[in-house]
């Protein structure tokens, strides 16, 4: 008897004691489809955060991290249905990867109280948190990524007045992003902006590219993601465009989008949101308690490849919020609601940067209850053909506020009238 009455105090000390569950990240990602070859390392490189984490560190404040990947194929129906098979899991923030899946989970994931992280693409104005309580687009946005474009052929060129800009854009939301700032920008620099829309997914640009020859464009901007990118290199080659004078956004920007234009993609330039290569303390860690330890998520190719890099930095910046979000509710095994808050706190310093093995990474920035957006600012990287090596070729560039502020706050403004969202962060 007595020995049954020590197993049931066991039992009900068992049952009574909280149980650590895990934090859960779901990945939308897309390995397969025409935009496999950008969505491959990304989801790579995010898990691989993560595990790194369990491996090395038993997760996140002691509590295990579990990254839950839903195929998506970079289509937004697909989105939204992974989205809702997984909301339940106990999902603390998605990143959608795609800007059309963004759009349609913006009042979805509001509602539910689960926070976005649109990480330089989806919705720009979300960047206002008074308007956008649960969308979160650190540390820049595609108006500043045309900004900070136009601001770099200026330092370059000394002035654009008189100059011809071509901008070569994926016909799609994701694309027509950079439209209206470009606009603005025109207008007040004095270039002039000519608009080329390549529909999906890309493959066939000769009468886009014969209209460049005609036109012959000073400059021409990329908003291209997937085969269109490299289609476009090459085709740029093939009229004879000076590389140089031709820059892509973050997402035009990768290895995929210029090995296959060989010798001829030397000199093509790209924006970028954090650094390049594999030359961190990180990656010694990953080396070992990753890769070599047989738990990577791909096929470990794509370690240090730009895309990768990207995934490893959305994955660092959702572990830090996570860890200010322990901080801010004194509770490890956070709620999606206390994610959110932990986002809106977030504060990213060179210092924590080179705590987590990755000095210089990104840029500093911290977020607000009415700023979600970040620093605004973006390298200029450069592409060496004989070295297939991307190379960072500026320092951090800002955008021009004068211009990005207003059209955020009209734009957000326009947004919460219609659908009768109240303000907040007074």
């Amino acid at each position: 008897m007595k020995m049954k009455l020590t197993s049931m105090a066991v039992a009900a000390t068992m049952v009574a004691a909280p149980v650590m569950a895990d934090l859960v990240y779901p990945s939308l990602s897309y390995r397969t489809g025409p935009y496999a070859a950008g969505g491959i390392p990304f989801a790579d490189g995010y898990a691989d955060y993560f595990t790194l984490l369990n491996e090395r560190d038993g997760g996140i404040g002691g509590v295990a991290t579990r990254v839950l990947e839903c195929e998506t194929g970079y289509n937004t129906q697909k989105g939204v249905e992974c989205y809702e098979s997984t909301k339940g899991e106990g999902s603390l923030v998605y990143q959608p990867l795609s800007t059309g899946i963004t759009y349609q989970l913006i009042p979805k994931a509001t509602a539910d109280g689960i926070p976005l992280h649109t990480m330089g693409y989806g919705r720009t104005s979300a960047a206002n948190g008074s308007v956008f309580s649960h969308v979160f687009n650190y540390p820049a946005n595609y108006w500043d990524g045309a900004s900070i474009i136009v601001n770099h052929l200026l330092a370059e060129d000394d002035g654009l007045a008189g100059k011809k800009v071509a901008l070569l854009y994926h016909n799609s939301a994701y694309g027509k992003e950079p439209i209206r700032t470009l606009e603005e920008l025109s207008a007040k620099h004095n270039f002039e902006l000519s608009t080329i829309a390549v529909d999906h997914p890309g493959q066939e640009q000769k009468s886009q590219w014969l209209q460049i020859r005609r036109e012959r464009p000073d400059y021409v901007v990329m908003w291209g993601w997937g085969v269109m990118n490299q289609v476009a290199v090459q085709e740029a080659a093939n009229i004879r465009f000076p590389m140089e004078n031709f820059i892509g956004n973050w997402w035009a920007g990768s290895e995929n989008d210029v090995i296959p234009a060989g010798d001829a993609a030397n000199g093509y330039k790209s924006l970028n949101m954090h650094n390049v290569g594999a030359d961190f303390p990180i990656y010694a860690d990953l080396q070992k308690y990753v890769i070599d330890a047989g738990k990577a998520a791909g096929a470990g190719d794509q370690v240090g490849t730009v895309l990768y890099n990207r995934g490893l930095y959305a994955a660092m910046l959702a572990a830090e919020a996570t860890r200010k979000a322990q901080e801010i509710h004194g509770e490890m095994d956070i709620t999606p609601a206390m994610m959110r808050d932990g986002m809106e706190a977030l504060e990213i310093t060179e210092a924590r940067m080179a705590e987590l093995g990755m000095p210089n990474f990104g840029p500093a920035f911290s977020v607000s209850c009415q700023d979600h957006g970040g620093s605004g600012s973006a390298k200029i990287q450069q592409w060496d053909a004989s070295a297939k090596t991307w190379n960072v070729v500026t320092d951090w560039i800002g955008s021009d506020d004068d211009v990005i502020t207003p059209l955020v706050m009209a734009d957000s403004e326009a947004f919460a009238a219609e659908n009768s969202i109240e303000t907040r962060c007074n």
